[in-house]
């Protein structure tokens, strides 16, 4: 019989098994990279060679349902009765060449192609309107898996989510923050009762603009009563070694982390450790130094098996900025 594969020649089978050593040419009037056997020539009444004995799978039915029709080893097992393991050892047996596992059936093209003005609009919604890829997908009607999948395709960035995101963050209008923390006295807390975001992202926002904030404690100690973080951080006679070795420009304070850093500096496993252990910074400092989030550091620590200090209390960092200024005075407040 005849059997062959896709778009390549007919292949020549003695005895019931597959032989790719002899080929054959297509019959007159068919075209070459169409799939031909005895049982499509013969509309599956029956094979060109002898059937194979009671009780044993004839290999050339097998090669067809397999190649010709598409089918999966499952299918064939389910079709003849017979178990799937068994299915496979003929075809093996047969020289028949079995697809990859996980490769499934042959199936049918469901999409044509996309809009021609798919990809332009897709950038307009997701990139430049800042929508999330589920709102893209309820205005497109697509599942979000489809809107993210379809943005890798159109080399679109995706962003991050969760507390890796660093591009949506809920952020504050800096005359806003300077009205209410600066000017009003608020602590961060009131601040971000009104606002109605936690405590923590009032402070970030306020040392990501660069605004004087009130430092403190859980327990009152003498020393300064503000801190402009990142001027501290780029003070630091050890992180500004760290940083002049690893060839990282200093970026002036003002606007999100987004803003400050379009291209966030690509982390690596030995400037982490250089910044957290050897220069004592806490995962926030090193986003203001970085732009890259502080869940992304935590996470590539994790992943390089770099161990993190015990929760709690001031970063080694913020122990010797204290200890380096000489701010006569009484205690300062507890932390607001």
């Amino acid at each position: 019989m005849t059997a062959v594969t896709a778009n390549g020649p007919c292949l020549v089978t003695t005895g019931g098994r597959v032989s790719a050593s002899r080929t054959i040419a297509c019959p007159p009037g068919v075209p070459d990279d169409a799939w031909w056997c005895a049982y499509c020539r013969n509309g599956e009444r029956g094979p060109l060679v002898p059937l194979a004995p009671a009780g044993q799978l004839e290999p050339g039915w097998l090669g067809h349902l397999y190649a010709c029709q598409a089918l999966s080893t499952y299918q064939i097992a389910a079709r003849t009765g017979a178990d799937r393991q068994r299915v496979t050892r003929v075809l093996r047996k047969a020289g028949v060449p079995l697809r990859p596992r996980g490769a499934g059936r042959l199936r049918p093209v469901r999409r044509a192609g996309d809009l021609p003005g798919l990809p332009v609009l897709m950038r307009a919604l997701y990139q430049d309107a800042r929508l999330t890829s589920g709102q893209v997908g309820e205005i497109l009607g697509m599942p979000d898996r489809t809107v993210r999948d379809r943005l890798r395709r159109y080399g679109i960035k995706a962003r991050t989510r969760g507390g890796w995101n660093r591009e949506d963050r809920v952020t504050v209008p800096a005359e806003v923050l300077r009205l209410l923390y600066a000017e009003l006295g608020m602590t961060a807390a009131e601040a971000g009762r009104r606002l109605g975001m936690s405590a923590d992202k009032v402070l970030r926002a306020a040392h990501a603009q660069g605004m004087p904030v009130r430092s403190g404690g859980a327990v009152p100690v003498d020393g300064p009563k503000e801190i402009e973080l990142i001027q501290a951080l780029y003070g630091d006679p050890l992180i500004d070694t760290v940083l002049a070795a690893h060839e990282i420009s200093r970026v002036a304070p003002g606007g999100t982390v987004r803003q400050r850093f379009p291209e966030p500096v690509p982390l690596t496993v030995p400037l982490v450790k250089d910044l957290y252990w050897d220069c004592g910074a806490g995962l926030n400092h090193i986003e203001l130094l970085t732009g890259q989030a502080a869940q992304s550091v935590r996470g590539l620590m994790l992943r390089a098996g770099i161990a993190l200090r015990h929760p709690g209390g001031r970063t080694p960092f913020m122990q010797r900025w204290r200890a380096s200024q000489r701010w006569p005075g009484p205690a300062t407040e507890p932390c607001r």
